[in-house]
């Protein structure tokens, strides 16, 4: 059996699917796809699918391509199960962008279901801490930016199209034009887009005074080398 969930974020979704099946005596789940907001009710409708007397339960992430830090609460959802089954349970198969999570808040691909090693507790003010919260937020605008890109990414490739149509010119030229009208006219690309888009519709809108000298000016300099 199965069981998958949506990731939060618009364009291409690379919904995490949670296969399980039984070997002896161990329920083993295969994990494919993102671990992100929501990947908790997909885990947990496959672990509630394990079937009873099963000895250990292993869930193989090789499979998961990325995860941000909401998908870190797959672990405590899996350490919960083992509690209250009375059971081991192991979460394996780390690597790339997952791992790299894993380290920031420092777990270990080894066992990723225990707390940090055995040791005095390092004081949240000590260098080691706040240099380990800052990792995190740094990795957490990546993610934030990276989402972003995901969602601004179809009116871009639309408007890209529209100019390659408009001035014959090649993907990369009218990537330039995008990026150099939105620099010109200090505008956000992804407003530019729209913009552009907007414009060629039917009875659409004309391009503002500043975009429509901006995008004249990036044309002349990236197609005609003026």
């Amino acid at each position: 059996m199965s069981s998958a969930a949506r990731a939060p974020h618009a364009g291409r979704l690379d919904a995490l699917v949670v296969g399980c099946r039984t070997e002896e005596g161990r329920a083993l789940l295969d994990a494919h796809g993102e671990l992100v907001l929501g990947c908790t009710d997909t885990l947990a409708a496959a672990l509630a699918a394990v079937p009873a007397g099963v000895r250990r339960v292993e869930l193989d992430v090789t499979g998961v391509s990325f995860m941000d830090t909401a998908g870190l609460e797959c672990l405590d959802v899996l350490s919960e199960y083992g509690r209250r089954h009375r059971v081991p349970v192991a979460a394996r198969g780390w690597r790339g962008q997952p791992l790299r999570i894993l380290e920031l808040v420092g777990l270990t691909a080894e066992d990723p279901l225990c707390a940090p090693p055995a040791g005095p507790p390092v004081p949240v003010a000590s260098p080691v801490a706040r240099e380990r919260a800052e990792q995190l937020h740094g990795l957490r605008v990546e993610i934030e930016q990276l989402r972003h890109a995901i969602v601004s990414r179809p009116v871009i490739d639309q408007a890209r199209g529209i100019l390659m149509a408009a001035h014959a010119c090649s993907a990369e030229q009218a990537w330039d034009i995008l990026r150099e009208t939105s620099q010109r006219s200090n505008t956000k690309l992804r407003e530019v887009a729209v913009a552009v888009t907007a414009s060629t519709a039917p009875d659409g809108p004309v391009l503002p005074v500043n975009l429509r000298a901006a995008l004249r000016a990036a044309v002349a300099r990236h197609v005609h080398g003026g």
